[in-house]
């Protein structure tokens, strides 16, 4: 009974893939990610009148939500999870293959990302501005048509752990439950996990937590997408050099992992100061300027991103496949 639980989650792994790649999200159809941001609205604001306002008081608020909303996110799916495998097995794959493509973004990614470009194309540089601003945090409206252009493409290279490999990893180490537990951290971390307007203390286990989650998953990113800049022949020894030496240029210990690959294998210099909720943040730079940024990097960047996705899908694979059809 369990190696067939565990077939049928490899099955709608695979099965949640190749529609997220197809369709991504339908803007009819009701996310659970929605749904989880709700839930922590209403807790951070229950938690914030329950909380004394003072450091320690806001951090337990902010801990006491994280507990919460991955207990409940988590809770949820692997309750009807468990439903459906009882009722039919059947049934526990539609459902499983449903989450399993909630739970990833390639297709969305490279949609909102390639608007910015196809405005660029159409000579629309506010209307690329207003694109980018959909998909990244920073203020928009002093960026030059480099600054767009690079924003877009800073954008598709950090997401390509968040978004994608990394909950296909968690999909794969605890299926739906897993992928949707993974969600739920990154959806806190960016809605509270942030140092400005009162998230100091209260955000602090939000973004801790995220960076956990996010550690290991980061790293395999950058290595799928070392093997990927190999295949596509996009400057593969220069993105290992900058990996290499520009890794750890970010606040954060995972955000420059796929950007410095990134960056290396286009040969372009990303990252620098930006503006975020009205306040200058300093930030080094990653890799080199070998040439300018141009509009086009953003298909590049999307090119990448994809066949990184790929490459992580196959050996993943290969590595649970024989684990589930010929050692159990």
């Amino acid at each position: 009974m369990a190696v067939t639980l565990l077939q049928f989650t490899f099955y709608s792994i695979l099965i949640g893939f190749v529609i997220d790649l197809l369709v991504g999200d339908p803007r009819w159809f009701p996310h659970p990610v929605v749904g989880i941001g709700k839930l922590i609205s209403l807790l951070e604001k229950g938690f914030r009148r329950i909380f004394p306002k003072t450091p320690a008081g806001e951090t337990a608020g902010g801990a006491f939500l994280v507990v919460c909303v991955c207990i409940v996110s988590a809770g949820v799916p692997a309750g009807l999870l468990a439903l459906c495998f009882w009722l039919n097995p059947y049934a526990y794959l539609a459902l499983s293959s449903l989450l399993c493509w909630l739970a990833l973004a390639t297709h969305s990614l490279r949609k909102e990302s390639m608007k910015v470009y196809k405005k660029f194309r159409e000579g629309d540089t506010e209307g690329a501005r207003y694109a980018v601003s959909m998909i990244v945090g920073r203020d928009t409206s002093v960026l030059d048509e480099a600054g767009i252009a690079r924003a877009a493409v800073e954008t598709v290279a950090e997401n390509t752990s968040d978004g994608v490999i990394a909950p296909l990893l968690y999909l794969f180490l605890g299926g739906a439950v897993g992928g949707f537990l993974y969600k739920a951290v990154n959806t806190m971390d960016s809605m509270v996990g942030y140092k400005e307007n009162g998230y100091l203390y209260f955000g602090k286990v939000a973004a801790r937590t995220d960076d956990v989650f996010n550690y290991i998953p980061a790293r395999l990113s950058a290595l799928f997408m070392l093997l990927a800049s190999v295949i596509l022949q996009y400057r593969p020894r220069n993105a290992w050099k900058i990996w290499r030496r520009d890794r750890r240029n970010h606040a954060s210990p995972n955000s420059a992992q796929t950007e410095s690959v990134c960056a290396g294998a286009l040969g372009l210099r990303l990252a620098g100061d930006a503006i975020y909720h009205g306040v200058l943040h300093k930030k080094p730079y990653i890799g080199d300027a070998l040439r300018e940024v141009e509009p086009f990097d953003i298909v590049r960047a999307n090119r990448l991103m994809v066949c990184t996705v790929f490459v992580a899908l196959v050996l993943l694979s290969a590595i649970a496949a024989p684990l589930l059809f010929c050692v159990l």
